[in-house]
């Protein structure tokens, strides 16, 4: 299914997931979509494999916690979402150097707390690796101890920046 893209999130500096000057990250960019999913893209290289030539499955674990972590903001913006408990199943081998997305949406939120599901998706839209988590939800200057200036954390925004992603339904 089309959905428009509402926003483009904030990429870090030397997340290992987003990190924009980390030279053996992931880079992703991560969407916010009108149905308040999170679609992130990204494109593994040889430096994250684990079997030659198939993603490493910690890596694909990575960025799957990550998008559910995120997921939170597309509804409340300055939280992140802290990981409480993680289950991943690997249903099919990642290849690398191909476009890679990665889907989270809640399914369940009660207060200070969330459960989300992610899929880690191929390039012909099948389901790769799956997962669901239960998050806490803190403001971010509970979590770092840093000041989120525009060096650590914006949104950078490119000339490839998609305005409506084709994403199959969960």
């Amino acid at each position: 299914m089309r959905h428009n893209v509402t926003a483009k999130q904030e990429n870090a500096s030397m997340c290992f997931v987003c990190g924009l000057d980390n030279s053996t990250g992931l880079a992703a960019s991560f969407y916010e979509l009108e149905n308040n999913e999170l679609v992130g893209i990204f494109t593994p290289g040889q430096q994250h494999q684990g079997y030659p030539g198939r993603l490493h499955g910690g890596i694909a674990a990575t960025i799957l916690d990550e998008t559910m972590g995120r997921v939170i903001t597309t509804i409340v913006k300055d939280v992140w979402g802290v990981t409480v408990d993680l289950h991943i199943r690997y249903r099919k081998p990642v290849p690398l150097n191909e476009e890679i997305r990665v889907m989270g949406r809640i399914v369940r939120q009660s207060g200070r707390s969330y459960e989300a599901e992610g899929r880690l998706l191929l390039a012909d839209g099948s389901t790769a690796v799956e997962g669901n988590g239960r998050y806490l939800i803190l403001p971010v200057e509970e979590i770092v101890n840093v000041e989120m200036d525009d060096k650590v954390w914006k949104v950078v925004p490119a000339g490839d920046d998609p305005i409506e992603l084709e994403v199959p339904d969960f």
